[in-house]
This record gives C-alpha cells, structure tokens and sequence, in this order.
C-alpha cells in the first residue's frame, strides 16, 4: 500500500508539472524536461533507497527468487538490508546473500561443508 502512494505522489508531482509549467506558463518543452528529471529521480529515489525500507518497515512487498539447485534456509534484516541463508547440495555449501538497497553492495559469505539439511 505504501509503494502505491510512493508512486501516487511521484504521478501526482508529474502531472502538476505539466499542468503548471506546460499549460499555465505555456512552456511544453520546459515541462516535459522537468517530468522526465522527477520520474528518473522517484524511480532512482524508489530502487536505491526506499524499495526495502517500505518492506521492512511499512509492510511493503518484494519478491526475491531462490537460485536453481539451492534450497531456501532463512532469512533476516540486519538494519535495512535482507539477508538470505540457501544452502546449495552440489557444492555442500551453505551461502548467505545480501540484498541491499539498489543491490549495488551485495555482500556473501559462504560456509563450506555445510549439510543443514541432513540429521546428525
């Protein structure tokens, strides 16, 4: 529900700039410019920064997809950033992935000769 206002306001913040600059101050080109600097800016805004905050937070949504061959374990945040434990057989590695904002600093640490899923 968040993401929908999020977006709401970054389309509402659109459409008065074309209404105010392009229509009442008669200048299109200026307007269209100034649409296309907000809508860049609230999708950068959006995926570097606030995607996971809403999720954590505010009860947003995301989906994240467990590689082929791996079995999910858990997950959990560590301040605003998900980590996912997979365990992988082929390799018998347990591997736990970051998925931080942007998922520009993606952090990993794998544990070798892991085997979570067999009893002792």
């Amino acid at each position: 529900m968040i993401t929908y206002l999020y977006w709401g306001l970054v389309v509402g913040l659109v459409i008065a700039t074309l209404v105010v600059v392009g229509i009442k101050l008669d200048n299109l080109k200026a307007a269209l410019i100034a649409t296309a600097v907000i809508l860049v800016v609230g999708w950068g805004a959006y995926y570097f920064h606030f995607q996971q905050l809403f999720v954590k937070r505010y009860g947003g949504v995301m989906t994240v997809t467990v590689p082929a061959g791996q079995h999910h374990i858990t997950a959990t945040w560590k301040d605003d950033n998900l980590w996912i434990e997979n365990y992988d057989p082929a390799t018998n590695t347990c591997l736990f992935n970051e998925y931080s904002r942007g998922n520009l600093l993606q952090g990993r640490v794998t544990i070798k000769n892991c085997n979570p899923l067999v009893p002792r």
